[in-house]
């Protein structure tokens, strides 16, 4: 063991004081310090150096696609006006939130209510012209018919009467003739009601003449009620007012853009995936992401579309994720973060990632720390979390394994491993 000692140690009882030799207590100590000196100066070559280890332990843990994406909500939408009118009021502020129907600005409508009457009035008196048809025309025409039957059979008899007189000697021709002539206005009369009947009836030419000036009448008061109502510009579904460019007493011009509103529906995430995780995807998985303007904030999202096609310029499959509950600060083009779970493990056995040696090649291993010495060992590794990998064989919980990559140890090197980290995910 002396000689083992630095020239200065092996010198060093020559220089103890004096007053120390006379006490074999004293000598005790000063052996006792000596070794304890001897043994941390050669602490290294009887125990090995101390090393850093990782404990393997019993966790739970997630495998992940990490990407980056944008937002996609539905398109916004620009309000404009259809007519050309003085806009009066209007009664939401930009940002707001409005649903399907409230309104958001008045025109002025002087014009559009004089031809909403107008077109009413005109409707009416092509009802009533209807209603006189029905109720006056029909009926005096069908008495007119009863008459004109009934002046044809009288005008028969007296040109029979006539015939039978004139020949027993009592009349003239000429009293004949005029019986022949009033049957023949008779028999002109009954053919001009019933024509007159027919006119005024359903199928009449004045009752379809009637009808089509009724739905003309109609027609024309949809159109100015129509044009009234494009005076109150409404909202054409839910969302947020996210621009306004419109005062009142400004004019509106058709498709002019008076307002911006952008529609409340369905936010997503489309992201770009490296297509060697294709296999490893599937409708339904969930996610969680956070905006690069607000990387504390985390929200849920699934994953509800992946592009059957590959984008061979960058090597990536598009795929889309839903968001059910977007946080406020989500807008649209929004930078964010996604990190899909792939895969889940309940109390497996996982180690840091950063042990793990050759992890991505056909035999991984780690190097172990078995008693005061290292071992290469291989593993069989599983998940691969979140800087955890989880081991299937080759580790159990409790082992220690350190940090091997980039260092000069070797197996069979004896060393002193302190704990540092547990493996927990």
């Amino acid at each position: 063991m002396q000689n083992l000692l630095p020239e200065r140690w092996r010198t060093l009882p020559k220089e103890i004081p004096t007053w120390l030799h006379g006490a074999w207590p004293r000598r005790v100590a000063i052996a006792v310090a000596l070794l304890a000196v001897a043994g941390f100066l050669l602490r290294d070559q009887i125990v090995g150096p101390a090393v850093d280890a990782y404990e393997a332990t019993r966790s739970d843990l997630v495998q992940s696609v990490v990407s980056s994406g944008r937002i996609v909500t539905p398109q916004r939408v620009s309000i404009a006006s259809v007519i050309t009118a003085a806009v009066t009021r209007i009664p939401v502020d930009e940002g707001q939130r409005v649903t399907s129907g409230d309104v958001l600005i008045v025109l002025d409508d002087k014009d559009a209510r004089a031809a909403a009457a107008q077109a009413r009035a005109a409707l009416a008196q092509a009802d009533a012209r209807l209603r006189q048809l029905r109720e006056v025309a029909l009926p005096g025409a069908e008495q007119g018919l009863v008459q004109a039957q009934a002046n044809l059979v009288l005008a028969q008899q007296q040109y029979e009467r006539a015939q039978n007189l004139l020949a027993k000697g009592f009349v003239s021709q000429s009293a004949l003739d005029d019986a022949r002539r009033n049957l023949d206005v008779a028999q002109s009369q009954l053919r001009a009601a019933r024509l007159q009947v027919e006119t005024n009836g359903p199928a009449g030419s004045d009752f379809v003449l009637a009808q089509a000036a009724q739905e003309q009448a109609r027609a024309n008061v949809a159109m100015a009620q129509a044009r009234l109502d494009q005076t109150v510009i409404r909202a054409p579904f839910d969302g947020t007012l996210i621009g306004r460019d419109v005062e009142p007493g400004n004019v509106a011009q058709p498709g002019k853009e008076l307002m911006v509103l952008a529609p409340t529906g369905e936010t997503q995430v489309i992201a770009q995936i490296d297509e060697k995780n294709l296999s490893q995807l599937k409708l339904g998985q969930k996610a969680l992401g956070s905006a690069d303007a607000y990387p504390r904030d985390r929200f849920d999202a699934e994953l509800v579309y992946i592009n059957p096609g590959i984008d061979a310029l960058r090597g990536s499959v598009e795929v889309k994720l839903r968001v059910p509950r977007p946080p406020e600060y989500l807008r649209q083009d929004m930078t964010v973060s996604v990190d899909i779970e792939i895969g889940r493990r309940s109390n497996t056995v996982v180690l840091p990632a950063e042990t793990v040696n050759d992890a991505g090649g056909e035999q991984p291993w780690v190097m172990a720390v078995d008693g005061h010495r290292l071992v290469r060992r291989p593993v069989r590794l599983g998940l691969k979390g979140e800087g955890h990998v989880e081991v299937l064989e080759g580790v159990a919980p409790g082992d220690l394994a350190i940090v091997s990559a980039g260092t000069a140890h070797t197996p069979g090197e004896r060393v002193r491993a302190t704990p540092v980290a547990k493996a927990n995910r």
